[in-house]
């Protein structure tokens, strides 16, 4: 993918690995807009890479549109959205309702809002990217974690939908998911998410690595830690087997709290 001049959107790029991805395509010659909701974090990385800082809400019907509204002045047209923004929210069944409605409403239903905006214009010009980051709990799960774990599904199963129903008319999808990866989120994932990803956290400028590397060949799954295509294959091969490696590894996080 050739990016000179392209127009790029990243929402959650105050910080973590939507900054890193900011840069990197602001460095390939991108035009970046810049989200974030800390509006001071967004005009920083803006005012580091040359880009424009678009600061609020990318996860509510009128932010989405506002957003895309505001970067499409700026850019002209949107070539590559990236919906980076996310939030981990820990507990099970008993994580309140204020909680499970924020992971859908971040985790989910701003990237289908975001695509309800963009996937008719990109339909009409016969192209367009989004890039989703997803997080390998997506493909697998996160421990100590349902809403995160649920709603990252339902963020790799609508970019798979889009990919299936699009990916013919000129509209490439693909969604990153890592594992641990040091950022705020990892340190906010209390010691179930240190303890299981901490160890084999990686940079956000790695996550940006592979992003890119996956622009240039297009392929839906970006996978920062290449492990997670075996642990995805043998979830899909052996559910049983899979499930039971993964009750082992959450009586370990027992046993290291108590």
């Amino acid at each position: 993918m050739d990016l000179t001049d392209s127009g790029a959107v990243v929402t959650g790029a105050g910080n973590g690995i939507g900054a890193a991805i900011a840069r990197r395509l602001a460095g390939a010659g991108a035009r970046v807009v810049v989200n974030d909701i800390d509006a001071g974090a967004a005009e920083a990385v803006a005012a580091e890479i040359g880009g424009v800082a678009v600061p609020g809400d990318a996860a509510s019907e009128a932010g989405v549109t506002a957003l895309i509204a505001e970067a499409g002045a700026h850019l002209g047209a949107i070539d590559l959205y990236a919906a980076n923004a996310g939030v981990g929210v820990a507990g099970g069944p008993e994580a309140s309702e204020q909680d499970w409605d924020l992971a859908w409403q971040v985790n989910v239903m701003a990237h289908v809002r975001a695509a309800r905006e963009l996937v008719p214009g990109w339909l009409e010009r016969g192209s367009g990217r989004f890039l989703s980051t997803v997080s390998a709990a997506g493909l697998l799960t996160m421990l100590g974690s349902a809403p995160y774990s649920v709603t990252k599904h339902a963020a790799l199963s609508f970019g798979e939908w889009l990919s299936a129903t699009y990916g013919d008319r000129g509209i490439t999808v693909q969604c990153v998911c890592p594992l641990g990866v040091r950022t705020n989120l990892l340190e906010a994932s209390g010691d179930t998410g240190k303890a299981i990803l901490a160890a084999e956290a990686i940079t956000p400028e790695e996550v940006a690595d592979a992003v890119m590397a996956g622009l240039a060949d297009r392929r839906f799954l970006i996978l920062p830690h290449p492990r997670v295509a075996d642990h995805y294959a043998a979830r899909a091969n052996d559910t049983d087997r899979w499930l039971a490696g993964m009750r082992r590894l959450q009586a370990k996080v027992f046993e290291g709290n108590a």
